[in-house]
């Protein structure tokens, strides 16, 4: 079965209609966001979008970034919400278990690749205080090896200090973006296949964000 190149039309228009409403106006006024590299996203077929991590704020940042809607894992409580449950799957979201990167939720980010989507996997995991990566998973170069899909490295330099300890307000920080040129999947599923695509990812990630605003 071949696969899809887009996404579902819905889920297009949805998150054309959240960016130029909500996020790019946000994250070009509050947060003076400066996006660099954008010419370089596919902008059809699957992709692994890779990034670091240091906010809440980064999926929506990320996805308005590439122009292009992003499948993100989302912690499957959000799923028991009516409404919020449909809201969510729209625009690409998937299940999965507070603290680990279930095998359903592997299953759901395939299969969200064999239906055009990008899915968005954070490097690190989790967040990190500084947004650097030092710690890199292999779950994103393990999914681009089984969906035979490129990875796409990007850096969000800024989003850590978003949030201040003790303030419940988004802080109005300045906020760079730098996209990096596609990265081929892994050649097989080896651990050492993983490791090596994982380590670049990792390096050209910590290198963009090394540049600074």
């Amino acid at each position: 079965m071949m696969s899809r190149q887009r996404e579902p039309l819905i889920s297009l228009v949805l998150y054309h209609l959240f960016k130029w409403s909500v996020v790019s106006p946000v994250l070009h006024t509050y947060f003076r966001g400066r996006i660099y590299g954008a010419d370089k996203v596919p902008q059809t077929g699957p992709l692994v979008v890779v990034s670091n991590h240091a906010s809440d704020f980064d999926p929506p940042m990320l996805s308005n970034c590439v122009g292009r809607p992003v499948a993100f894992m989302a912690k499957e409580e959000l799923f028991q919400v009516p409404v919020l449950k449909q809201a969510i799957t729209l625009y690409g979201a998937y299940p999965v278990k507070r603290g680990s990167a279930d095998r359903s939720a592997i299953r759901a980010a395939l299969a969200a690749l064999d239906q055009g989507w990008a899915v968005g996997i954070f490097i690190t995991g989790t967040r990190t205080p500084d947004g650097r990566v030092t710690d890199p998973k292999l779950g994103a170069a393990m999914i681009a090896a089984k969906a035979k899909a490129p990875l796409l490295p990007i850096s969000l330099w800024g989003t850590e200090k978003i949030f201040h300890k003790g303030k419940k307000a988004p802080r109005s920080v300045p906020v760079t973006v730098r996209i990096g040129d596609p990265i081929p999947p892994p050649a097989s599923g080896d651990r050492e296949d993983l490791e090596a695509v994982t380590q670049q990812c990792a390096d050209v990630i910590n290198g963009m964000l090394d540049l600074g605003r």
